[in-house]
Order: C-alpha cells, then sequence, then structure tokens
C-alpha cells in the first residue's frame, strides 16, 4: 500500500509540475534541459495513471490479483505510449503505419513481461 501512496503522490506533483510548465513557458525558451523536464513529468504522471488503470483491471475485470512489480512493470511499458505518440507527432509521422508498429511494439513488450516477470 505505501508504494501505490509514493506512486500517487509522485503523480500529483509531477501533474503540478507538467501544469506549470504548459503554462509558464513556451517551446523556444524551456531549452534542453526544459524538455527532459517536460518528457519526464509526462512520463511519471503517465505512470500513475497507468498503474490505477491496470491494477483496476485486474481487479474487477479478471478477478484476481497481480504482484506489485508486474503491475508496475505493466504501467512503465504502457507509460511510454504518449512519449511515443508526441515522439511520432514531432516527426510528423501519425499514421496507420506508426499506430500498427507502436501497437505491435507494446504488444511484444507486454507479453515479454507476461513470460518472464
Amino acid at each position: 500500500m505505501k508504494h501505490n501512496q509514493i506512486i500517487l503522490a509522485s503523480s500529483i506533483i509531477g501533474l503540478a509540475a507538467l501544469i506549470m510548465i504548459l503554462n509558464l513557458t513556451s517551446p523556444t525558451e524551456i531549452g534542453p534541459f526544459g524538455v527532459l523536464l517536460f518528457f519526464t513529468t509526462v512520463y511519471i504522471v503517465s505512470f500513475g495513471i497507468m498503474v490505477f488503470l491496470i491494477g483496476s483491471f485486474f481487479r474487477i475485470a479478471l478477478k484476481k490479483q497481480v504482484s506489485h512489480s508486474k503491475l508496475y512493470l505493466y504501467a512503465a511499458i504502457m507509460a511510454f505510449v504518449p512519449i511515443m505518440l508526441m515522439m511520432a507527432r514531432s516527426f510528423g509521422a501519425i499514421n496507420l503505419w506508426t499506430i500498427s508498429l507502436m501497437t505491435i511494439f507494446v504488444f511484444l513488450a507486454e507479453f515479454l513481461v507476461y513470460k518472464r516477470a
């Protein structure tokens, strides 16, 4: 239970930092460190959301408990999806081919966690 509180607190702090970054700066004046901070906070917030969603899915839909380590591995992979989508958007390459390759990547990574962890 303590791990979930830490993840919740870091996600709330990350969301506050993300809101401050989006409201107080512009992309031209933020610099390389700001871009790194932006992507890190997006990942932290999406990790917290994915822990909640995947944990709820396992409890409600599958009616089984999953270990915390496996839950965190599933969430870490799924939390990377918004980063991949933003990267593809910055290249101007959001199309069916890109989305299908991202889906295959996520499926293979989740399958590896399912088999190994």
